[in-house]
């Protein structure tokens, strides 16, 4: 391989490692459930990200306004719902279909940013692959897992406060990246803690326990984010999109390697559709509108 094509290809790699390094962090965070619960396993993936994040980008170096102290709380509030939502629907919902259904969130950002006529072609290819997914109880194939009522509904919540992430986020460009991400994950624990430690109480000061946790954060925040930054500053908006658009696949793929969970063809078709719909938006988004850092970092 030469070093013109490596260049090329080692951002893309770095992204889709980036995928995949939270898909494995999510699927082994999944297994504290029996342990923790989904709200314990949050807090304690959501609490090491920030210490890990905070140590690393040291955010106290520059100084805040009240201003943005205050959109840094928001911005850290939507994060900490997104996180808690995302992990309750992982209690009944397989990993690939709840990521797909969160997906829905900054879909929406893009295409009401953009409203072209080839959006509505996005939308409605969005729209097919969720109601592929949503019809309850319908779950079919060996082994697949059974669709919840509340288990959508936390995975739908968790897409809207992934849309407020972004909104929220976008605010906050006069604050170093490193800085609102470590603050903002500082404030998404003030967020999920206190329900993790409501449910798992001192089980959450297991040694072993937080060994564990800390890998899970540092496989599943920590790594991404950095491997997502160092391609940011190489690809195009659009290419950094498509190749972030392949997480619900990946997500579904650890899903079924990890933890079990085997999907009927139906439901990978909806991810297909999905996928599609933001790799499309992705591709003919204006580039003035191109996803920033901080709509994807500590996402999920």
């Amino acid at each position: 391989m030469t070093n013109n094509t490596w260049n090329r290809a080692w951002p893309l790699l770095a992204v889709l490692g980036s995928v995949t390094s939270l898909g494995v962090g999510t699927s082994l965070a999944k297994q504290l459930f029996p342990v923790l619960g989904a709200q314990g396993t949050s807090a304690l993936r959501v609490g090491f990200a920030a210490l890990i994040l905070i140590a690393v980008w040291r955010p106290w170096r520059w100084p805040l306004q009240r201003a943005q102290a205050a959109a840094l709380l928001r911005f850290g509030v939507a994060l900490g719902a997104m996180n808690l939502l995302f992990y309750m629907a992982l209690r009944t919902i397989p990993f690939g279909l709840a990521v797909a259904i969160e997906f829905s969130g900054p879909l929406a950002v893009a295409i009401y940013h953009s409203r072209r006529p080839v959006d509505f072609v996005w939308l409605a290819l969005a729209v097919a692959g969720l109601a592929l997914i949503l019809p309850l109880g319908s779950a079919s194939g060996a082994g697949a897992l059974v669709l919840e009522p509340v288990g959508i509904a936390c995975a739908a919540g968790a897409a809207v406060c992934w849309a407020l992430y972004i909104l929220l986020g976008r605010r906050l460009g006069s604050i170093p990246s490193g800085q609102a991400v470590s603050l903002g994950l500082a404030c998404a624990a003030l967020v999920v803690v206190p329900f993790g430690v409501a449910e798992a109480g001192s089980r959450l000061l297991q040694p072993s326990v937080l060994l564990f946790g800390l890998a899970v954060a540092a496989i599943s925040s920590a790594l991404p984010y950095t491997l997502e930054m160092l391609a940011l500053r190489r690809l195009p908006p659009a290419t950094f999109g498509i190749a972030l658009a392949t997480e619900p696949a990946i997500a579904a793929l650890m899903g079924m390697l990890l933890l079990h969970e085997h999907l009927s063809g139906t439901q990978w078709l909806a991810i297909a559709c999905i996928m599609g719909a933001a790799m499309g938006s992705a591709v003919t988004r204006p580039a003035a509108s191109g996803q920033s850092a901080a709509d994807t970092a500590a996402a999920s």
